[in-house]
C-alpha cells in the first residue's frame, strides 16, 4: 500500500530543503514541490526511475544510499525523508545515522511486518505472508530487513532519536487509521515517524 502524502505533507515547512532518499520516480518530491514550495533533490539508483524523475521535473542524483551519504555536509537539509525503502537497504541503521546526520529532520516510512494478517499467515500455513501490502515471494522480494511498529521504537530509544510525530495506517481511510493508535504494532499496515537527534 503506497504512503499517503498528505500525512508527510504537515511535517514539511514551506520553502524547506528537503532530500528523498530512494526516491523513486519522483512522486512525492513532485507533490512537496507544489504543495509546499520545497526546494528537492532526489537520490536514486535505478536508471529508469531517474529518467521518470527527469520526465516529472524533479531533480536527481545518481547514488547508492548503502554507501551513505558522503558527497552531502551535515545539515545540510531541512528535512530528509525515506519512504518505503527502509526493509530494502542493507545497512537500515546506518542509512538512519546518516539521515539524521544531513538532515535536521526525518521521515521514514516502512510496512509493519508485525501487522495481524502477517502473524496470522505465519501461524496458519508456516509460510512467509503474501498480500496486498507484501506482494512478493520469499525469494523475489526486494525485502531483506523486516521491520516492525516495536521494533522501530526500540531502535530510537536506543540510537538517542527522538520521535517527534508518528502516524499508523491500517489502509487508505484516514478514519481507519486513526483507529490504529491503538496497539500499532498488531494493526499497521504502515508506519510513518518523523525523528531527530536527541
Amino acid at each position: 500500500m503506497s504512503i499517503n502524502f498528505r500525512s508527510l505533507e504537515q511535517w514539511v515547512p514551506k520553502q524547506s530543503r528537503v532530500l528523498d532518499l530512494g526516491c523513486g520516480e519522483g512522486r512525492l518530491l513532485q507533490y512537496l514541490i507544489k504543495q509546499r514550495q520545497a526546494r528537492a533533490l532526489g537520490v536514486e539508483i535505478d536508471h529508469e526511475n531517474m529518467a521518470r524523475c527527469v520526465e516529472n521535473g524533479v531533480p536527481v542524483v545518481e547514488q547508492d544510499i548503502d554507501q551513505g551519504l558522503p558527497n552531502f555536509s551535515d545539515n545540510s537539509f531541512d528535512v530528509v525523508l525515506l519512504t518505503q525503502t527502509l526493509q530494502a537497504v542493507r545497512r537500515p541503521d546506518y542509512v538512519i545515522e546518516e539521515m539524521l546526520r544531513v538532515g535536521k529532520e526525518c521521515i521514514v516510512t516502512f510496512p509493519n511486518f508485525g501487522h495481524w494478517s502477517a502473524r496470522l499467515s505465519l501461524l496458519a500455513r508456516g509460510r512467509m505472508p503474501v498480500s496486498k501490502f507484501m506482494p512478493y515471494e520469499w525469494f523475489d522480494t526486494p525485502n531483506i530487513h523486516f521491520c516492525t511498529v516495536r521494533d522501530f521504537e526500540v531502535f530510537c530509544e536506543q540510537r538517542n532519536i527522538q520521535v517527534i510525530n508518528r502516524f499508523f495506517q491500517s489502509g487508505g481511510d484516514v478514519a481507519k487509521s486513526a483507529i490504529v493508535k491503538w496497539q500499532p504494532n498488531w494493526r499497521a499496515v504502515n508506519a510513518i515517524y518523523h525523528v531527530t537527534r536527541l
